[in-house]
């Protein structure tokens, strides 16, 4: 059974559903992951040692503190790369920056965006580009399995799910590769909470919703939960609703979620001018202009 028919196959017990994100949203992983894992193997990959501060502030721009926040990472590359291509710091070093025509062209054509995929590009087209992309990829795998381990769920999310579930049916919905999440989740002992883990393998965050939930429940009774503007994007592309959990303020978004969310999502007063406002507000959060622009 493939990835959709799996995701299609999930019973449905309530009347509710809601998908979760993962990294930034159920656990503080963002920073050490960017910051320790993928941005130092993004510098020594692609050759930017001679300008490692310029390259580290684009890559945690990109991934962290802008609205691409949470993006899959091969879209993080291309973003990064574009970034880069800009800033007169890498002409001034005479740094080349690679135009990764191979890879900007697999991911117009690829939905499921991850390592198996693009190993099956690379047994197909071994280019040195397509290689070293593999390479960074495996290597951030490698570290986050070293690096990230002992970080539990912000508090409130263990109370919040919780109550979620005794109404809801929910899963993991994240561009997470499956291992890191099915390990990070049994490891804090919260896998219960949740009928489904849905990483980068199944799909895009949308096709996550749009094959396990959208045409099971009514639109109303569907919620995705994330802190990053594509998970706003999924819930928006399948008319769904979202509630975010904003950075920075992780803890007081799910106690705000657990007391006044929930409630409103169950007594269908989720939609209209409550979930504009939270719209709003998570739009101010995170910049689009990077601060080198300014």
């Amino acid at each position: 059974m493939d990835a959709i028919e799996t995701m299609r196959a999930i019973p449905k017990k309530h009347d509710f559903f809601i998908g979760i994100d993962s990294d930034g949203c159920v656990f503080d992983t963002m920073e050490v992951k960017q910051k320790e894992c993928f941005c130092p193997n993004f510098i020594r990959c692609f050759g930017f040692q001679a300008a490692s501060k310029y390259a580290r502030e684009v890559w945690e721009f990109v991934n962290l503190y802008s609205k691409t926040r949470g993006c899959n990472r091969f879209l993080a590359v291309a973003r990064a790369l574009e970034l880069i291509a800009e800033r007169p710091e890498f002409a001034a070093r005479h740094i080349p920056v690679p135009p990764m025509t191979d890879m900007r062209a697999w991911i117009k054509v690829e939905n499921k965006l991850g390592n198996p995929t693009l190993k099956a590009l690379v047994n197909a087209k071994p280019t040195p580009e397509l290689k070293n992309l593999l390479a960074w990829s495996e290597a951030v795998n490698a570290d986050i399995a070293r690096t990230v381990h002992d970080v539990p769920p912000f508090p409130g999310f263990r109370e919040a799910a919780e109550a979620a579930r005794k109404q809801a049916d929910i899963i993991v919905v994240s561009q997470t590769p499956f291992e890191a999440l099915d390990r990070e989740w049994k490891e804090n002992k919260i896998d219960d909470l949740v009928d489904f883990i849905a990483g980068q393998e199944c799909g895009t965050k949308a096709e996550h919703l749009q094959y396990s939930a959208v045409g099971k429940y009514a639109p109303d009774h569907i919620l995705m939960i994330g802190d990053a503007p594509g998970d706003c994007k999924a819930a928006q592309k399948n008319g769904v609703l979202f509630f975010p959990i904003v950075p920075g303020c992780e803890e007081q978004s799910w106690r705000d979620f657990l007391n006044t969310g929930l409630p409103r999502f169950f007594a269908g007063t989720f939609a209209g001018e409550y979930q504009t406002k939270l719209l709003a507000d998570f739009d101010r959060a995170l910049p689009e202009l990077p601060p080198w622009k300014k």
